[in-house]
């Protein structure tokens, strides 16, 4: 049903405090999806389970973050935005409680899936709030406080989980989201309110048909992408069941989608070019964003020492540089086409990707926080112009069904970079390992010399001779594991800076417009 223009109407409050209010939520969120993996071997070791069990944790919440994630256009559209919206941050925020005060395993796993289910409305529904909520022309801006929520989060999380994990409990991973979710409630309560046209929208109806289709494909493929690295992927059963279970419910979701009358989500949105080719921006970025803020902390806590409160200290920096770094990009995309500001943040984030494979085994602190503000800010330069450009041409009557869809390929996209980056380390390091492993051998001089330099260096610190040997070899092993890891982590960035330049062909297929000019079909029915 079409609605009025956008220029009619506007809310009762100003847009600026009503994006702070629905970003604080939203923020809660997507921290809350970083912070736990730092804390996961600290509630191993509280509820006396293995961390393979632990790791239940984290699938289960993006099990249901993931399928939500997809039907909140319809769940908005059925209860009311904002009362979906408020209802979201108040369960997230009691859902965070009973995590922090569950007794065992299994309370926590069912306490994360509602927290997940709740916290998969948010996202979509603050992006489609504040596209509402600002004209055309500010849209941008807007937009660079919703990247304050999806881009700085998952690089503070590592920080903040690492600090509290370190210095109190892992139970306060999820108390901290109790303040900010009451005040989330209350500003949001007073601030937020539905447009006209919200009301107007034709209700489609509960499609349990396609709701189970989506439910089946994507909670297997959050099952699989989580689990695939534990159980050595495609050599167990559970997860090639898991694979095909998705691949089927995918493909027969999209087939309902496009064929039923009152679709659960609405696939029309793929007939707008901008937003098609945004999506699989943002898919791209979300693969780069998700991967690279794991597998730095993973590389330098497991292989060079550091602890869990350091190794976020390195991300820190990088959430500067994207803010600083916002407003620039907000008034560039004004006076440039929007889709070139993005072709050059992915040829930043490309160049800031490569310059980080550059890995050494005695790699300093200084290094690599400014590989990370580097790479950060490729990143500035892509989200708020993405999500211009997706936007700009979308029917208003489309924008809760996009919204969720935008957000959903960012998510998912990031658990298919996680796991994809986590399995090409592991096997990387196979290679370089049985590469490597040629020259430690008796008959290579050079390995010999070098244990023999160990062996006296080690008798001359007072080591025992007859055990110097030993050490020296225990030594030289420990350094052939580190340099096995720079160079599996190296071919990883590379991989990376790799899939970076490869989109840059693909933003020029976006529509040639600058955000705030008009579009022949933005916002007009």
């Amino acid at each position: 049903m079409s609605g009025p223009p956008a220029h009619v109407w506007t809310p009762s409050h100003n847009p600026w405090l009503i994006a702070i209010a629905v970003t604080i939520a939203t923020f809660m969120e997507v921290l809350d999806t970083t912070i736990v993996n730092v804390a996961l071997p600290h509630i191993a070791g509280t509820m006396s389970a293995s961390p393979d069990e632990a790791t239940w944790a984290i699938t289960s919440y993006l099990v249901a973050n993931g399928i939500v994630l997809t039907i909140s256009g319809w769940l908005a559209e059925l209860l009311g935005r904002k009362r979906y919206f408020l209802i979201c941050i108040t369960m997230f925020t009691v859902c965070s409680f009973l995590c922090g005060i569950a007794d065992s395993l299994q309370q926590l796993i069912i306490f994360r899936l509602a927290q997940g289910f709740f916290g998969g409305g948010l996202q979509p529904n603050q992006q489609s709030i504040i596209l509402d909520s600002f004209p055309l022309a500010k849209r941008g801006a807007a937009l660079g406080v919703v990247s304050i929520a999806v881009v700085i989060a998952p690089i503070l999380g590592p920080t903040v989980g690492g600090y509290i994990t370190d210095t109190s409990s892992w139970r306060w991973v999820f108390f901290i989201n109790i303040p900010v979710g009451v005040i989330a409630v209350f500003a949001n309560a007073i601030l937020v309110e539905d447009p006209p046209w919200q009301g107007q929208n034709r209700r489609r109806g509960v499609d349990f048909v396609g709701l189970s289709l989506i439910a089946l494909g994507l909670g297997c493929l959050e099952v699989m992408l989580d689990r695939g690295e534990d159980l050595d992927w495609f050599s167990s059963p559970f997860i090639v069941t898991m694979a095909l279970l998705a691949g089927l419910g995918i493909f027969a979701a999209t087939l309902w989608l496009l064929t039923a009358d009152k679709p659960i989500v609405n696939l029309e949105v793929f007939r707008d070019r901008n937003f098609t080719t945004g999506c699989a921006m943002i898919s791209a970025l979300g693969v780069i964003l998700y991967s690279s803020a794991v597998t730095v902390p993973q590389f330098v806590q497991v292989y060079l020492g550091y602890t869990a409160t350091w190794s976020g200290l390195i991300m820190s920096p990088g959430g500067l540089v994207v803010v600083v770094l916002i407003p620039v990009v907000t008034r560039l995309i004004k006076v440039m086409q929007t889709r070139i500001v993005v072709a050059f943040g992915f040829c930043l984030l490309g160049a800031g990707l490569y310059y980080s494979s550059d890995l050494t085994p005695t790699i300093d602190f200084y290094t690599l926080m400014s590989q990370r503000a580097l790479l950060s800010a490729g990143l500035a330069f892509m989200f708020v112009p993405i999500g211009a450009l997706t936007f700009v041409t979308l029917p208003m009557r489309l924008r809760g069904d996009g919204a969720a869809l935008f957000s959903m390929f960012r998510n998912v996209f990031g658990s298919v970079g996680i796991a994809g980056a986590t399995a090409l380390a592991d096997h990387r390091q196979q290679i370089h390992q049985s590469y490597l492993s040629q020259s430690a051998s008796p008959y290579h001089q050079p390995y010999v010399a070098l244990t023999h330099t160990y062996a006296r260096a080690l008798e001359a610190l007072g080591h025992p001779s007859a055990s110097a040997q030993g050490a020296a070899v225990g030594r030289l092993y420990q350094m052939f594991r580190t340099q096995v890891a720079v160079l599996a982590y190296s071919d990883v960035f590379l991989a990376l800076a790799a899939v970076a330049f490869a989109v840059v062909p693909l933003c020029l297929l976006a529509s040639p417009v600058k955000a705030g000019a008009a579009a022949p079909s933005g916002g007009k029915r």
